[in-house]
């Protein structure tokens, strides 16, 4: 073949996207880095979200950065409307998460997907490779339920997130109690400065573009006064949970507060709820402010709706947005 219609075909399979696996689609696990497990424990289970499993202190050998490292961290689970959140304390310097936490402070670190079989783990970790995207770390772990393989890519650079593969099972319950008010998981959301440059990148791993809208808000308020912040948001759409990506275009707002003190990365988790009141109320009753919210569409008009975002920083580093919409 000659060196011309190899760079033909080349240049056809660049313009091909990536396929991504299908079990992209859930998200299975979170690992959320926390300096304080027992605060962070205790917060959360004042709304309803107490941990279902405490690991206590365990010794964990990690892979970090192609060096083999011990690492001791807290670890306990709780579960927000099915999916496992790994709330981890790193005791010390060694390994991705202490390394976050330096870097970020407290947040969530990754979102997992689950792997049907260790050959599927082995092979989307050689298709990341060959797209030139490399190990951050990985971990193998002799559970009570068999072996557990993890590895963490090495996105967060780019992409503002760590993606997670995972094989096996966690010796951890997969259901939790029910909050105290109907609430479903609704986005992940992520605060960038560039989002066309995230759509980039992500695009070339499989996941979809991120599609920008720019909606007008209507009754903004921010940390208690009129609010003056908008922004551009971007939607992936690619499971059951929707990505949701923020570039902050006025301000003041929550999305500067969190590049300040984080820098790029995972800004809130968001929840549908029934009652939007309500569930302000009770989160508000658990000592949690709103430091942001405000309204869409035509009110009282099918398709409106209005949100408002929790001050639940000092339980984790992550905020905490309510959504309702008018059916």
């Amino acid at each position: 073949m000659t060196a011309l219609a190899c760079a033909a075909l080349a240049a056809v399979a660049a313009a091909v996207p990536a396929q991504r696996p299908e079990w992209y689609r859930s998200v299975a696990s979170v690992h959320w880095v926390v300096k304080d497990l027992e605060a962070v424990k205790q917060a959360w289970a004042r709304l309803g979200f107490p941990a279902v499993a405490d690991f206590g202190e365990v010794d964990v050998p990690v892979k970090h950065r192609g060096e083999f490292a011990p690492s001791r961290m807290r670890v306990a689970v709780a579960i927000l409307d099915g999916v496992q959140v790994y709330w981890l304390q790193p005791l010390d310097a060694s390994g991705a998460y202490a390394e976050f936490l330096k870097r970020n402070g407290e947040g969530i670190f990754s979102l997992n997907h689950h792997a049907p079989s260790r050959a599927a783990l082995d092979q989307e970790v050689d298709r990341l490779h060959g797209l030139g995207v490399g190990i951050l770390q990985s971990t193998d772990v002799d559970t009570d339920a068999g072996p557990l393989r993890i590895v963490h890519m090495d996105t967060a650079a780019e992409g503002k997130w760590v993606l997670g593969l995972v094989h096996g099972q966690a010796p951890a319950p997969t259901t939790g109690p029910a909050p105290p008010f109907p609430a479903r998981l609704a986005q992940f959301a992520f605060v960038a400065r560039d989002l066309a440059a995230a759509s980039t990148f992500w695009t070339r791993l499989g996941l979809p573009a991120i599609d920008v809208t720019r909606s007008a808000i209507r009754d903004r308020e921010y940390r208690g006064r009129p609010g003056s912040f908008d922004q551009e948001l971007g939607w992936q759409r690619h499971g059951a949970v929707a990505f949701e990506w923020i570039r902050s275009l006025a301000g003041p707002t929550v999305y500067e507060d969190f590049l300040a003190a984080h820098g790029e990365g995972l800004h809130h988790v968001a929840f549908e709820v029934d009652d939007f009141d309500a569930a302000v109320a009770a989160w508000k009753a658990a000592g949690f402010s709103v430091t942001q919210s405000g309204a869409w569409g035509q009110a009282g008009k099918p398709g409106s709706g209005r949100f408002a975002y929790i001050d639940a920083e000092r339980a984790g580093g992550v905020s905490v947005e309510l959504l309702w919409s008018r059916k």
